[in-house]
């Protein structure tokens, strides 16, 4: 029996590149994709790319250590996407903190800019304070913005 494989990303140099389509569920009734879904695509971006830097942010939610939480978000919607495009989702990481970093997201199609997200992630410990983030995971940023990664 042949197991299909959950859909992932890719590095680009300094540029995490991740796939979505637009499905019937994401569109409201004229078959373009309803402005929320646009959080939820640049969401699951993220995700993958934490994911693909060996940041395991369940062993640390569960380890108690702290997550990642949007702070700051800001959304330009350009050209709308429609019922079966498909779409890529670009994140660049542009500014690295000690406790956060600023990440510039865009979805295109076809390389056409669809939306753009500008937006602050931050660690924090579980009662909602910011704190450091652990030096491995700073360096995997680090060498991610510097298109150092192996």
């Amino acid at each position: 029996m042949v197991k299909p494989v959950p859909p992932g990303g890719v590095f680009d140099g300094a540029r995490h590149l991740y796939a979505v389509r637009v499905y019937y569920e994401d569109t409201d009734l004229s078959g373009i994709t309803y402005h929320a879904n646009y959080l939820r695509w640049f969401e699951r971006a993220r995700s993958d790319l934490l994911r693909m830097l060996k940041i395991d942010q369940r062993e640390a939610i569960e380890g108690e250590e702290g997550a990642y939480a949007v702070s700051e978000v800001n959304l330009k919607y350009l050209r709308p996407a429609k019922l079966d495009d498909d779409v890529v989702i670009e994140t660049t990481c542009t500014e690295l903190g000690a406790a956060s970093c600023r990440m510039h997201q865009i979805a295109t199609r076809d390389g056409e800019p669809l939306c753009e997200a500008s937006l602050r992630v931050g660690f924090i410990s579980l009662d909602g304070r910011p704190r450091r983030q652990p030096a491995e995971w700073r360096k995997a940023f680090k060498d991610f913005m510097e298109d150092n990664l192996a």
